[in-house]
């Protein structure tokens, strides 16, 4: 899969967090990115801990949005990502370890959806549930636009492209005139932002953004995310799974 276009870089990892390891459980996470020329889709999705096969719904998604978006334009990019969404949903009724084929057997597989999509300098995100996309211009870190975590009643619950209203929960947030974006499931959220998600932590997120800039080989870099997403004070402050995409769209 090709990762880079002549205008746009991107890096990312997901790994696995402290609790799963603890509990032998795999990393629910999921990351997908495509470039073409100068348009970028990318997908990170988390599986819900308490679904036995979430970890294929953060999969499945990531994927399929990927692969259609990457077709679509500014036009009609809303009215595509619900089709895809449809798409993945389809794929996971028909999925072998969904033994109902039904509707109410999508439980099995709920995932979260952090996504963006993006074109001569103007993108848009696509959200449902937690997790948390920023887009700024390099070397400013006053003017951004963030794509919130959105949570139910209690501080445990989110929201699943799997559940019956999905369409009620996605959200879209437009953005321009901006070079350099990142994408995140909410086991790192709480490295990047504040508590009310006004602010940018900058103490984490300048020394990652101006490290990514400088380092030009993609596997040095994706490297160096692993580690700092993986020491120990990092594990410590959060043992979900964690998973971020950076992008350098100019």
């Amino acid at each position: 899969m090709k990762k880079n276009s002549r205008h746009i870089q991107t890096r990312l990892t997901s790994l696995r967090g402290a609790w799963h390891k603890v509990k032998n459980m795999p990393c629910q996470d999921c990351c997908r990115v495509k470039t073409k020329n100068n348009k970028l889709v990318a997908v990170v999705s988390d599986g819900a801990g308490s679904a036995k096969y979430s970890q294929i719904g953060a999969k499945i998604v990531c994927e399929t949005l990927c692969d259609l978006l990457i077709n679509s334009n500014m036009t009609n990019i809303r009215n595509d990502v619900v089709k895809a969404i449809e798409t993945a949903r389809q794929k996971l009724l028909f999925h072998r370890h969904n033994v109902t084929k039904s509707a109410s057997g999508l439980i099995d597989f709920s995932a979260t959806v952090v996504g963006v999509f993006y074109h001569n300098n103007q993108g848009i995100f696509f959200h449902i549930g937690d997790g948390a996309a920023i887009a700024f211009r390099q070397g400013d870190y006053s003017d951004f636009v963030i794509s919130e975590p959105e949570n139910g009643a209690f501080s445990c619950e989110t929201y699943f492209y799997t559940m019956n209203d999905w369409q009620d929960c996605l959200r879209f947030k437009d953005f321009k005139n901006k070079n350099r974006l990142m994408l995140m499931t909410d086991g790192v959220t709480g490295f990047v932002f504040s508590d009310d998600f006004y602010q940018v932590r900058h103490n984490f997120l300048i020394p990652i953004v101006e490290y990514l800039d400088l380092e030009n080989r993609k596997t040095y870099a994706e490297q160096a995310l692993r580690n700092t997403l993986n020491d120990k004070q990092a594990q410590r402050l959060n043992a979900d799974d964690k998973t971020l995409f950076w992008a350098k769209l100019s």
